[in-house]
């Protein structure tokens, strides 16, 4: 598993979508991306939760737009007339987290678009996994595009790095924000999904996922750890969190049940 880098060519608009103003932009392989800024209120750690959180997404068979490391030119941006947005821009100069865009394609919405069960399951387990707590009613961070469901976003996941010394205790956290997620009443099969993507994702695919994060990611002020020490804890937050699954699925169907 690798990204490719492209280069920022031109800022088209920003997408002003929650807190992290990602923008649309278009890059140097001639693409458009949807680009997320380092320099965004969340800084590097939440491109680290969209790389980490859309490579298990990959390897476990969503439908998820490509990944790229996406490069800002120091110079990109100073003729910019926003001054929030040249803050942003001024502030994001080197590797960036690029999504490809998917042009065309609707917000998912669960009362038009019907989900099967195993899908259901499937997108639940992996955000409880994840801690990912932003699928929800008001903001489903799925798509449609050509008739298929495909998921974005995932830099509200891994939220324990805001909380770094206590990582081990969310590693065992039941997850109870999944009680808000919008698919929940259709996940009728998360012990089958449980065993299926248990086989998937074993320690060597982990280490292979978080092993994408560029170091350049992983210097943070304040901290003494090596950029390796952070993956180390990554890497050791996942499996543990795979080890005891059992956790965060009864989370999830004690929720399920109080919601049919």
């Amino acid at each position: 598993m690798e990204l490719r880098t492209v280069n920022v060519i031109r800022y088209i608009t920003p997408l002003r979508e929650g807190g992290s103003l990602p923008a649309l932009a278009e890059a140097d392989d001639g693409f458009k991306y949807v680009v997320k800024f380092r320099g965004s209120g969340h800084g590097t750690k939440m491109l680290v939760s969209e790389l980490v959180g859309g490579a298990v997404a990959q390897t476990l068979g969503f439908r998820f737009p490509e990944m790229v490391f996406i490069n800002l030119d120091e110079a990109f941006g100073r003729l910019e007339g926003d001054e929030e947005i040249q803050d942003l821009l001024q502030g994001s100069r080197g590797l960036n987290m690029g999504l490809h865009f998917l042009s065309g394609a609707l917000t998912f919405d669960p009362v038009v678009n019907n989900v099967d069960a195993k899908t259901a399951s499937q997108i639940v387990w992996m955000d409880a996994l994840l801690t990912n707590v932003d699928r929800t009613a008001k903001n489903t961070n799925m798509l449609m595009w050509h008739k298929e469901l495909w998921l974005i976003d995932h830099g509200a996941s891994l939220y324990f790095h805001h909380s770094w010394a206590g990582w081990k205790k969310y590693a065992l956290s039941p997850f109870v924000q999944v009680k808000d997620h919008v698919l929940l009443p259709y996940a009728s099969m998360l012990d089958e999904v449980d065993v299926e993507f248990k086989k998937i994702l074993t320690p060597e695919k982990i280490t292979e996922i978080v092993g994408l994060l560029p170091d350049d990611w992983l210097h943070w002020g304040g901290s003494e750890e090596s950029p390796d020490d952070i993956r180390q804890v990554y890497i050791d937050f996942l499996n543990e969190r795979l080890k005891h699954s059992d956790i965060f699925i009864k989370e999830a169907q004690h929720a399920r049940e109080t919601l049919i």
